[in-house]
């Protein structure tokens, strides 16, 4: 019987090293997964951050060409503005200065005309 318990005992050590075997070569396979999976989160966060700071970056130039393009175009419009009354000036002066000539080519005609 003791040699019967003894032959059953070997065989269950046995049994319990092939599963802890097993289950040592399943952890080193889950550790090497999850490293794998880790890596590829990792490269992922920084393609992800690599393409968001690129169009970052692009935004920031287009913003930038944006408000150079806006003050251009303001003082393109105060450019404007300033002519649009510098020729208002000139018509009331011209329109005077037709008034003017009516007025004295009137007073001509009057003058003859006598």
């Amino acid at each position: 019987q003791l040699h019967l318990a003894m032959a059953e005992k070997t065989e269950l050590t046995k049994s319990l090293e092939m599963v802890q075997k097993e289950l040592q070569e399943k952890e080193s396979e889950m550790k090497r997964e999850i490293s794998e999976y880790r890596d590829r989160l990792l490269q992922a966060e920084k393609e992800h951050q690599d393409a968001l700071t690129e169009a970052t970056q692009k935004n920031k130039v287009e913003i930038e060409a944006c408000r150079e393009k806006m003050n251009s175009l303001e003082h393109f419009i105060s450019l404007q503005k300033l002519e649009i009354e510098h020729l208002k000036s000139n018509k009331e002066q011209l329109n005077d200065s037709l008034k003017k000539a009516n007025q004295t080519l009137g007073e001509l005609l009057k003058n003859k005309v006598r």
